[in-house]
């Protein structure tokens, strides 16, 4: 008896509330551990290199295999964004059915690298959910997700606290919060200084040239790097590194078990996810955003990528932290800068922390960011507590 196959897709997107029935449904879920997307888990010197095409890397530390054979590690390593492709951290696919999902913040902590050969395995839990009110659309629910990435021997990879924004879409079309803004006209002088800059970006990886704890200050800046201006290429090839996406009989199978997930597209009547809006900019319209933008994980890990080229090889990323407080739109370019703001030796390490900016090409502030870095000392014999009491170099000592 053939079983009738029906998809509960309308042509508009599912219209969900935030209301206490809702909330009250996805607070339940706190605690709870979520079952993982199935995208990419194996890491293989392919998949590692096509990750670092989607963001833009070209550190030779994790694409070139004769580089990396003769750096500390004996090999290729993967970018520390890597692990996400398993999984966005704080990915909104829980609770409140039918309200628009935005991430607005990463903060990860790093403990082993990815190699290839390894396979990546993830689980989700729940931390919190809270109401908040919000410009964009009135009212908002605020998700928390953590994310623990492990690999093939259930070593901890790396943690991750993810913040996802979630908007009810008739109310924040109706609020309308960025109908004022238009897209950037770049003159040529502008365009080609950003090519200048991205172009030259490999020259000023810091590589094999050992950047040492002892020749770094406070007030020191890393070197600035520019993602931009914003395409449709850019987005797609970030989708693409991460493994994503599904066509046909996958993406309906999925379709029907979520279907508030997914919209059909007016014009064609293909099926789309609601996340369309990232490539389509009529549908970004629908969701009260003026036009096509990034992934919360692709901004994020353009910084880490500031990060790395900075530190070089010798350096260990300790924790990447990134605010996403401004639609990056098609056509905007990011510069990413950061300063460091503080020197100090804690469990036999010697750190840096240094606070970081994403500035759009009109000079707004888009994206705060805050970055923990572990550097090589020069003096074996440096004083470092094994007590664990942090000890602040930029501070008077305590007499």
């Amino acid at each position: 008896m053939n079983k009738t196959v029906e998809l509960d897709i309308t042509d508009e997107a599912a219209e969900g509330k935030i209301n206490a029935a809702s909330m009250a449904a996805a607070r339940a879920l706190i605690g709870h551990k979520l079952r993982p997307e199935q995208y990419l888990r194996d890491a293989s010197v392919d998949s590692m290199t096509i990750f670092c095409n989607g963001i833009g890397d070209l550190n030779p530390l994790f694409r070139d295999l004769e580089y990396a054979r003769w750096t500390r590690f004996g090999g290729l390593v993967a970018h520390p964004c890597f692990p996400w492709t398993h999984h966005w951290p704080g990915r909104s696919y829980w609770g409140l059915p039918g309200v628009h999902g935005f991430g607005v913040m990463i903060d990860c902590e790093y403990f082993r690298n990815v190699r290839p050969g390894d396979r990546i395995s993830i689980w989700n839990r729940v931390i919190d959910i809270q109401e908040k009110p919000s410009k964009f659309s009135g009212t908002m629910a605020m998700q928390y997700l953590e994310s623990t990435y492990l690999n093939q021997r259930d070593e901890v990879l790396c943690t991750a606290l993810g913040m996802t924004a979630r908007h009810e879409r008739k109310a924040s079309r109706d609020t309308n919060k960025y109908k004022d803004i238009r897209t950037h006209t770049y003159t040529e002088e502008e365009l080609r200084a950003i090519e200048k800059k991205v172009l030259e970006e490999p020259e000023r990886i810091r590589g094999g040239t050992t950047r040492y704890f002892e020749d770094v200050n406070v007030g020191d800046e890393i070197d600035e790097i520019a993602r931009g201006p914003l395409s449709m290429s850019d987005t797609m090839a970030f989708v693409i590194g991460s493994g994503r996406g599904a066509a046909h009989g996958a993406l309906l199978k999925h379709a029907q078990k979520h279907p508030k997930h997914y919209v059909r597209n007016k014009n064609g009547q293909g099926i789309e996810y609601t996340g369309i809006g990232h490539h389509r900019e009529n549908f970004a319209r629908e969701v009260g955003v003026p036009g096509m933008y990034d992934y919360l994980p692709q901004r994020a890990s353009w910084f880490v990528s500031a990060i790395t080229n900075w530190m070089g090889d010798d350096g260990v990323i300790k924790r990447i932290r990134m605010e996403a407080r401004r639609f990056n739109l098609q056509g905007d370019t990011t510069f990413i800068n950061g300063k460091v703001v503080k020197r100090y030796l804690k469990d036999r390490c010697a750190l840096v922390d240094i606070e970081m900016t994403g500035i759009n090409q009109s000079g707004v502030l888009s994206s705060p960011g805050f970055a923990t870095v572990m550097l090589p000392a020069k003096d074996i014999n440096t004083k470092i507590p094994l007590d664990g009491t942090v000890v602040d170099l930029d501070l008077p000592p305590i007499r």
